[in-house]
Order: C-alpha cells, then sequence, then structure tokens
C-alpha cells in the first residue's frame, strides 16, 4: 500500500475517534457516541464505503491507546478484498445480483444467488459477510440524511488547556522586502476556558508555513491542547496540521462553513486588539515586522493577560489560568517538537546522487541512487540539516552540493586496480585531501 495512502487512512481513523482518545476506559457513554458516529456517512480513504462498524471504531481506540498515532496505520493483507469462505466465482454472482437490483437487502440477494447458481445449501453464506463484499465494493444503499437543525447552544470548557480556538485577523501593513509596505496579517490562538493567548504573532501571510511557527511557540510556551477549533483556510486544512495534531493527539476540530458564532471569543480578542492596541501603535512600531510584533508581545502579556474579563467572572486571564491549569499537559524534555514540525517532500535521488529541493541540488549516500527518499527539512531555516530517509530508515543527511570541490574527488573506474595496498592508499587520500582544502581556501582568498 501507498505510503500516503497508509497516513492518509491513518489521520481518518484519528479523526473518527479523537474526541474520545483522551477520556479514560470504561468513561460511561463512550459506546454510546461510537453507535451514533456509526449512524453518520465518511469519506474514507482507499476505499467506496461510507461507514464505519462502532466495533471497529472501538479497536482504532483500542490500538491508539496501546501504539499511538502509528498503530492506526493499516495493515495491508495478502487476500485484501476477497472473501476467505466464499468462492470467487459465488462472489460474482452475488455482486452481480446486487447491480441488478440495488433496493434488494443481503437476504435477499443471498436467497437468489442459491436459485440462480445453484448454491449447496451446504456452503456457508453469512449474511454479514455477504454485506462486507458488497458494501467494499459501493453496493449498499446509503441511509437518509441526517435532519439539517442544529444545536447552537452556548458553550465553554472549565479547564484550562481543554480547547484552543485560532483565527486569523487583517493587521496593518508595515515596511518589509526593501522599504515596501506589505499587509499582515495577526495569526493568533485563544485558551477557551481562561482566555489566555498561548501565542499570536503579525505575519505577512496566512498560509500554513506562516501559522505553525505560531503554534509551535503555543505549544512550547502554554503546554498541549485537548483540541484545537479552526476555520476552514487552507491551513487549516493542511495534510501538515493534520498529521502534527494528530502526532500530538489533539483532536483538530474545524468550523462549519459560514457559521462564525463558534468563533466568538476569538473574534472577541480581535476586536480587542483593533480597539486597544492598534490605535496605539506608532510609526516605530510599523517599521517592521519585528517591532510590530514586539508590540504586540508586550500589549498582550502587560495588558490584555492582566485586566479583567467579563467572560470569566471578572478574572484576569492570568488569575483564571492559575485556578484550571493543574491538568495542562506540558511539552515534556522527550518530545522534540523542531523534529516534528519538519517538513517533507519526496524526491527521487539522480544518477549523480543528487535531489532537488527547493530550486537547490543536494547531495545524498550513493547507495540511494534510483530510489525516492523522503527528505524532512524546516523550511524556516534552510541552513538546518536535511535529514534522509527510506522505508523508514535514516541515511546520512543531505548537504548542498559543492561543484568545485567534486572537481578534485577520485572517480572509481573498472580498470582501477583495486589491490593498491593500504599504505599507499592511505598517503594518496590523505596527499589528495591536502590539497583539496589549499584549493578551497584559495579560491575563499580569491572572493
Amino acid at each position: 500500500m501507498d505510503e500516503r495512502l497508509t497516513e492518509q487512512i491513518a489521520l481518518f481513523r484519528y479523526g473518527v475517534i479523537a474526541e474520545l482518545v483522551h477520556l479514560e476506559p470504561g468513561t460511561r457513554g463512550i459506546y454510546q457516541r461510537l453507535m451514533d458516529k456509526a449512524e453518520k456517512t465518511y469519506q474514507i480513504p482507499g476505499t467506496t464505503r461510507t461507514r464505519v462498524a462502532a466495533q471497529t471504531m472501538r479497536d482504532w481506540l483500542r490500538k491508539y491507546r496501546e501504539g499511538g498515532f502509528d498503530a492506526l496505520k493499516p495493515v495491508r493483507r495478502s487476500d485484501q478484498g476477497h472473501s476467505r469462505r466464499i468462492p470467487r466465482d459465488v462472489v460474482d454472482v452475488l455482486v452481480s445480483i446486487k447491480e441488478d437490483h440495488p433496493p434488494w437487502s443481503v437476504r435477499m440477494v443471498i436467497d437468489q444467488a442459491r436459485q440462480l447458481a445453484e448454491i449447496p445449501n451446504s456452503l456457508p453464506l453469512p449474511p454479514s459477510t455477504v454485506h462486507r463484499l458488497l458494501a467494499v465494493r459501493g453496493l449498499m444503499e446509503r441511509r437518509p440524511a441526517e435532519p439539517s437543525n442544529k444545536d447552537r447552544r452556548r458553550f465553554a470548557f472549565q479547564e484550562a488547556g481543554q480547547l484552543w480556538m485560532s483565527d486569523v485577523m487583517y493587521g496593518p501593513c508595515v515596511f518589509a522586502e526593501g522599504r515596501r509596505k506589505r499587509q499582515t496579517y495577526l495569526i493568533g490562538f485563544l485558551d477557551d476556558a481562561t482566555r489566555v493567548i498561548p501565542h499570536a504573532a503579525f505575519a505577512l501571510s496566512e498560509n500554513v508555513a506562516a501559522f505553525l511557527p505560531v503554534f509551535k511557540t503555543a505549544l512550547e510556551r502554554r503546554g498541549i491542547p485537548e483540541r484545537l477549533y479552526v476555520d476552514n483556510g487552507a491551513a487549516y486544512r493542511s495534510h501538515r496540521l493534520a498529521l502534527i495534531t494528530a502526532q500530538l493527539g489533539i483532536t483538530l476540530i474545524h468550523a462549519r462553513p459560514h457559521q462564525p458564532s463558534g468563533k466568538g471569543k476569538q473574534e472577541r480578542f480581535f476586536r480587542t486588539v483593533r480597539m486597544q492596541l492598534l490605535p496605539q501603535l506608532t510609526d516605530t512600531d510599523l517599521q517592521s515586522l519585528q517591532a510590530l510584533n514586539r508590540r504586540l508581545w508586550a500589549y498582550v502579556e502587560g495588558e490584555y493577560h492582566h485586566a479583567p474579563h467579563r467572560g470569566i467572572d471578572g478574572l484576569t486571564p492570568l488569575e483564571c489560568w492559575a485556578r484550571s491549569a493543574h491538568s495542562v499537559r506540558l511539552v515534556t524534555p522527550d518530545l522534540d517538537l523542531t523534529e516534528l514540525f519538519l517538513d517533507q517532500a519526496k524526491r527521487r535521488v539522480h544518477k549523480d546522487r543528487t535531489v532537488s529541493l527547493n530550486g537547490r541540488l543536494y547531495e545524498v549516500d550513493a547507495t540511494l541512487v534510483g530510489t525516492t527518499v523522503t527528505l524532512r527539512f524546516d523550511p524556516d531555516q534552510p541552513q538546518r540539516p536535511i535529514r534522509v530517509l527510506l522505508d523508514g530508515k535514516s541515511f546520512p543527511d543531505a548537504h548542498p552540493v559543492d561543484a568545485y570541490a567534486n572537481c578534485f574527488v577520485r572517480r572509481h573506474r573498472p580498470s582501477d586496480n583495486l589491490e593498491v595496498s593500504e599504505p599507499h592508499s592511505a598517503s594518496t587520500s590523505a596527499l589528495r585531501l591536502s590539497e583539496l582544502r589549499r584549493r578551497i581556501q584559495q579560491r575563499k582568498d580569491n572572493e
């Protein structure tokens, strides 16, 4: 199975059970929630099926608790897609009958198959097995859609870290890129129970590359939330964000389109920023993005967090946080957020052992020529090492191609004498290395 499809299936499974992973095993009401989820239809990656059984979701929940996100990845069976109990020719008859008579029940399909194909009664045709065979091929009738009326009651969590919400606000223009003015976007996070701002920052765009550094800093400052409630923008729908939240055990919740009422608390913070901070900005604050963010952080930590808030009974956000932050899951030293937030891309290694990434050529291990490797890198810090993986196994980091240095690397030919004595080989290598260093230093001096 394709690695990307495997990852998509694991993300789908996590999304189905995400709101239950934080509950203790045996918590009252879990089974009823699973039954409610089993009544819904889904777009399941890699199959035409649209429903998931409650027992299947319970198995996913157990696997996640035992092995984390990776345990949700499917393990391909050699006989996948075929019944191990029903012969292939009988399966073809069952499928053909269902295609010709879509409204028929599974029992009616089985009865008709026994009559047409003269299937002996000694061959068992369990309805559950036949139903699964037909459902895999998308032949089972869908149930009516759920009612459109929605419950829009106001909600509020009680403990810090139970729910964060995030959104983007248009900010002021600042000087950037050679003194040219650029529009800014305020990317903010808000803790629902305490109104604390885990982190917020102005950026020059609202894409995923701008969003993730703000999210990473928020996690480092205020811990890992149980849920993250976001909009439907491209940054929030990105595969990279879905993967990060799944690996951290965060339930990613997307707001329903055209229903901004669920983000009222976040909008209230943005309104406060527009009323209290933006009118006080000076020309100095708008000279650069860094200056604007310094002013924002001073306002959040020095004013907003210390101001009484009507929505939390007149307490300040920091006072409310201090009362309810006992259960916040902090980032422990064994959790490497930098590694977790690395971006990745697949590249095929050319014959000259190079790969191309973001317009630059990199050299990788010579044994990887002709393979497709996974590169993990930090797009915000190009100087960081680029990790190279193949089938989950790590190889030496990729490094930028130095075409000049490669001029002095000896190429092995078939006619080369491979039985050169070790002392001679070692001395020759030392001389070549010394000459290479001298030429590189000479080139640097000339530049």
